[in-house]
Order: structure tokens, then sequence, then C-alpha cells
């Protein structure tokens, strides 16, 4: 039997139709609810023209009415595109030209797209019997488009069966309790939690990455499991410590889970002291690989600065080089219509991750710095090459590098190294500059001001690592 997402949320419904699956606000979907909303969805969509194999494009923030959209499109077997709202039209518009999707879904109304409401609308007529596709587990799922090194996105495709592992909870669905997801539903965290969720058939919590809101879900819905980028924990333990803050009751949380960018011991013995209850945890991967290692409880203070032993059936090594690869069931299907570039990334069944790595004699994988180029900054993928490309206009520039500087709270932030033309612009020159054409977690949040950016003789590439070693010290 095949491992389809779609049939997640059948399975679901079947067996606990009025349990609660989302929340968001005050708006709450069940099992059955998102079961029978679906179909209807599958169905206004096909009035579309929407069949299996197309790609759509979801524009939005985070809405109850994507849990819908999406479980209908895996019925379907067409793929869910989530593109992040905030990314300029420049930047959209280079994924449209390539991802050509059959329809384009958003929050609001814009040129060449349908709304979350008018989908609603068409839906609701709809029947709700259950919809039946020849699908296979292999089939395309979603398409995450991240940044890539060469400046230009790349789709990380994952099909239904390796989202499915991704999600799965084991043998046996165990009481788990709810979650709170403070991840955007453009991310692939926030899908991945949720999934994982609805897989034991427990409810996630869709909640702002806002401190005194993430409380507030856990205190309500007594979450018994919280994962937070270091940024977000840094700001929820801020906000505890206040005399508001700390009226919150947050004893229900048995899980307090981190990773995605460099988590300082600091950060996870102040979540220790704040949360005695709570199992903390640290977790390093990326969209093209799913979980690769896990830091559990016990090894915080044992092993700091690591990220933990590989995960279930994940295989790991170092190259000579120091680069880290990951093999295993959870890896991605490739980037979508780029061979060069999924040839480049996966070879013989090896992931390579772009991240340099060292291995103890016991097991425990530590990151030390990045292989390739690209920035990783609050869970956030960045290449220096985009945001060069956008900058190198600028009147008050006659070169410039982009390069990622070590970071407690983001990991990594983006710095901008110019040789000014004349007078040198300020850092709120830069970020104006990038405006209108670049996400804002893509401008620069550091200038530095240089007489000549050093480059190698043969190739004239910028010296990136070079120019780290230099702003930092090392």
């Amino acid at each position: 039997m095949d491992l389809l997402i779609g049939d997640l949320f059948h399975h679901a419904a079947r067996a606990v139709p009025d349990r609660v699956a989302a929340v968001h606000r005050d708006e709450s979907l069940t099992f059955g609810e998102i079961d029978r909303r679906s179909n209807q969805v599958a169905r206004a969509l096909g009035d579309l023209g929407i069949r299996k194999g197309d790609r759509v494009i979801v524009r939005s923030e985070t809405d109850l009415r994507l849990v819908p959209l999406f479980a209908a499109l895996a019925k379907m077997g067409a793929v869910f595109a989530p593109l992040d709202p905030a990314l300029s039209d420049l930047e959209v518009s280079d994924v449209l030209e390539r991802a050509q999707p059959t329809l384009v879904v958003s929050q609001s109304s814009s040129p060449g797209s349908v709304t979350l409401e008018e989908i609603s609308i068409r839906s609701s007529s709809k029947s709700s019997d259950e919809i039946s596709m020849d699908l296979r587990e292999t089939d395309p799922h979603v398409i995450f488009f991240t940044s890539g090194s060469t400046g230009r996105s790349k789709g990380v495709v994952l099909s239904h069966r390796t989202n499915a592992l991704r999600a799965h909870p084991g043998g046996l669905l165990e009481p788990r309790g709810a979650v709170a997801c403070p991840y955007p539903l453009f991310h692939m965290g926030g899908w991945t939690i949720a999934l994982q969720q609805w897989a034991a058939r427990d409810a996630v919590v869709f909640v702002q990455p806002d401190a005194a809101e993430i409380c507030e879900a856990v205190e309500q819905h007594r979450a018994t499991r919280l994962n937070c980028i270091p940024a977000v924990w840094r700001r929820i333990l801020e906000h505890i410590a206040t005399a508001a803050g700390s009226k919150h009751d947050l004893q229900s949380l048995r899980f307090a889970d981190t990773g995605t960018s460099a988590t300082p011991v600091e950060l996870l013995d102040a979540i220790q002291t704040a949360l005695p209850g709570a199992w903390v945890r640290v977790f390093y991967g990326s969209t093209e690989t799913g979980s690769v290692t896990m830091l559990e409880d016990p090894d915080v203070q044992r092993k700091p600065g690591s990220c933990g032993t590989p995960a279930p059936f994940v295989s790991v090594k170092v190259d000579e080089s120091g680069e880290l690869w990951v093999r295993g069931p959870l890896l991605f299907d490739g980037y979508f219509n780029d061979a060069e570039a999924t040839a480049r990334a996966l070879v013989d069944g090896w992931f390579r991750t772009g991240d340099r790595a060292d291995v103890d004699e016991d097991g425990f994988v530590s990151i030390v710095g990045r292989a390739g180029d690209l920035i990783r900054s609050g869970g956030e993928s960045v290449s220096p090459v985009e945001v060069e490309t956008v900058l190198a206009d600028h009147p008050a520039i006659t070169d410039i590098a982009i390069v990622g500087i070590p970071d407690e709270t983001w990991g990594e932030i983006v710095c901008a190294v110019i040789v000014p033309n004349g007078a040198p612009p300020t850092l709120e020159d830069l970020r104006a500059h990038c405006g209108t054409r670049l996400a804002r977690f893509k401008h620069p949040r550091r200038l530095a001001i240089v007489d000549r950016i050093p480059r190698t003789s043969p190739t004239d590439q910028i010296q990136r690592r070079l120019l780290v070693e230099m702003l930092t010290g090392a």
C-alpha cells in the first residue's frame, strides 16, 4: 500500500472525526471537517482546471483555510507550492517563470490569482464525498522554494512517501497533546510539525512568532510541545521574566525543541531552567534532508555545541574537505526542473549539506561552519549572490560582497562588505535599496566598509571565508 498524504486525513477522519486537528486564533477544524472540506475544495479546483501533477503556487500568511487546500491538493495528486508573501514581485516572477503553475492562490486579491475566499465560496456547494485518484507514493506532493547558491531559488521536491515518513509517529499511536507551532505555513517547518501532529491524530495550534501569543496558546491548549528557532526562544524567555509574562502557566510543556541555526549552550541552559518539566532537544536538518540529528536533554551539558546523533535510519559522513553528507529515507526527491543542481547535491544517494561538521568519538555531530556560500539566518536561507546582484547597481558602491557573520540570536546575519564610491552609504540606504526587490530577511543587517574586496587571482571569486575571518577577528 502506498504512503499517501491524502490517506492521512481520510483515516484520521474515520477514526476521530470530532477531534480538533488545527487551531488558529479563535477558529478550529476537526479531522472530520478537514476531510470533508478538502473533498469539496478538490472538486472546486477541478473546475478551475487543476489536474494530477499540476503545480499550485500559494501566497499566504498563516490562515486556517490553507489546511483544506493543502489536503485537497494531496488527494488530487496536484503539487502544493507555498511562497512567502513577503517576497518581492521580482522574486515571485522568477519562481513563477520556472514553476509554470496552473493556478496561483493568494490570501488577498491580486492580479492573476484567485483568493482563499473565492475557493471557499466555490467549494461550499460541492459534494463532500471522498474522491478517488490513481496516485503513487513517489508522486510529488509539495515544492518548497529556497534560496540557491547561484542567486536563484531552487524548488525542493518532496514526494508523498517522503513527507509521510517525516511525519510518521511510530508503530503505536500514544497520547501526545497539542503542539504550539510558530512557523509560518509557507515554510517546511510549519507543515512538517502539522503533519506529525495529524499523523498522531492530535492538534496543532498555529501562532505568530510572538512571545505573548505563544505563551497564551500553550496555556490555553495545554500544549505539550513547542518548537521555536533560537531567536524566538529568547523572546519567550525575556517575556516570562516580566511581571505579565510570569503569570503564564507553561507546566504542560513536555518537549522544548529548537534548532535550524547555531544554538548557544547558554540559551539551552536558560530553557532548561525556565521549563524544568520539559525535555529540551536540539534538531539539525533542512528542507532537503528532514531531521538529520537530535541532541537530547541529558546531553545538552555533556556535549555543548553539538546537534546530537543521527536520527533512525539516517547515515552521515564527513568528506575530506570537512563537508557533512547525509543519506536516508527522508531525503528530498531533487530540485524541480534543475537536473544540474540535483546532480551537484545528490551523489550516489548522499546529499551534500554544504555544512562543515565534526563527528566526535561518540558519534555526536557538531556544525562548525559552511562549506558553501549560502547564509542561514533564523532558519531562512539567503544567497549572497542574489543580494550582491541587487546592491551592485547602488550608485555609492564600487564593489560589494555579502557574507554571513555568526550571531547568537540568528545563527548568522547578512553583512554587506562594500568598497564605496565616494561618500559611503548607510546601512539604512542599503536596506531601502533592497526594499522592493528582496524579502526583508535577505536585507543586510550589518555594514562593513573596506578598501578592497579580497578575490582569488585566477577566477576573481570573492574570498568569503577570508572576509568573515577579517570581520570577526578569527
